[in-house]
């Protein structure tokens, strides 16, 4: 199931650990667990848009949406089980809706706890790994802009934010202090690698560091921890940002120093695909490398084309990280 020459820890598969969302995070998954099988990944549940926001509202369940994301990458089942998983109604009240959003509320519906349902889906899916959500309870995402503007919920900070067009300050969630399962906590506290992002900054990754238990882990874990930075920048939330950028942002927000090192991709991206995007591709700057002397840079070719979307490409990047984590391992163990 996954690579022999991965270097394994005391006879065992590394622990790793990723956070994020629902795309970057899910896209990262299904390279690392060819790698490992000791996998834990914690994604947010700030969601309120699209068939999440609905199932959210209507049901009052945490929203499925990147959950789902997430089983489906490391789900070991046939090809026609993804295709369900990921299939949208086209027409009638479902319009809209995936098939595993409605699988996971019928899950929690079920069991009772989202934790539960959640758990006996990955059973269900044949996981490599598991899927933690960053809470049960149910938090709500509030961004605020410069020129004091402040907007409520997931779904409205980007999409307003593309008309207002202010550079975001902060974000924070409420209730303020929400709580982690256990298994969060001990599992970032147990890890030999976590990976940060790839994902929307400030809707994806950093309502994941507003858990103030996961932001604590985070800082006392021993485990090496790598930033992969976004190959484009993000219209309504990260416009004109850099790496740095980036990296200012998690850290002021996480009010801890926590990386070890920032993943830049350096493949330049053709210029008839950009014109696509409303944003730009993000390059490591000088700029870039006179304010983060203090963090390693790992700048490697990892992009791919997924239709007329720009992604990581999942099997290179997570190659390159297990590959970089095992050098500074041998280095250890040769001194």
């Amino acid at each position: 199931m996954y690579h022999t020459e991965t270097l394994n820890i005391g006879n065992r598969d590394l622990n790793i650990v990723t956070i994020g969302g629902g795309t970057g995070n899910s896209t990262i998954l299904k390279g690392l667990k060819k790698y490992s099988t000791n996998i834990t990944t914690i994604v947010t549940v700030a969601d309120d848009g699209g068939g999440s926001g609905i199932l959210r509202e209507d049901l009052g369940i945490l929203p499925p949406g990147d959950i789902r994301a997430c089983l489906i990458a490391l789900a070991n089942t046939e090809p026609a089980m993804e295709t369900l998983m990921n299939y949208r109604f086209r027409e009638g009240l479902l319009k809209g809706q995936s098939f595993g959003n409605l699988f996971l509320a019928a899950m929690i519906d079920i069991y009772g706890d989202f934790d539960v349902a959640v758990k006996e889906a990955g059973d269900v899916l044949a996981i490599t790994g598991k899927v933690l959500p960053m809470t049960l309870e149910d938090v709500v995402l509030y961004a605020e802009l410069e020129g004091g503007i402040t907007l409520k919920g997931e779904s409205n900070i980007t999409e307003k934010n593309k008309k207002f067009k202010k550079r975001i300050k902060r974000v924070y969630i409420e209730p303020e202090s929400p709580k982690p399962l256990d298994e969060t906590v001990e599992d970032i506290e147990n890890a030999d690698l976590i990976i940060i992002g790839p994902g929307s900054l400030y809707t994806s990754i950093i309502p994941n560091l507003l858990v103030k238990d996961i932001a604590k882990a985070l800082r006392d874990t021993k485990a090496k921890i790598y930033y992969i930075c976004n190959i484009m920048t993000q219209e309504g939330e990260t416009e004109g940002y850099g790496v740095t950028d980036h990296v200012k942002a998690i850290n002021e927000h996480l009010e801890y120093d926590v990386i070890d090192k920032i993943v830049v991709n350096s493949d330049i991206i053709p210029e008839e695909i950009v014109e696509k995007y409303h944003t730009k591709p993000i390059y490591l700057t000088d700029y870039d490398k006179e304010k983060l002397t203090k963090y390693e840079i790992l700048t490697w070719p990892c992009y791919y084309l997924f239709g007329d979307y720009i992604r990581h490409d999942a099997d290179r990047i997570s190659k390159y990280i297990i590959d970089d984590f095992n050098k500074d391992i041998v280095k250890i163990y040769n001194m």
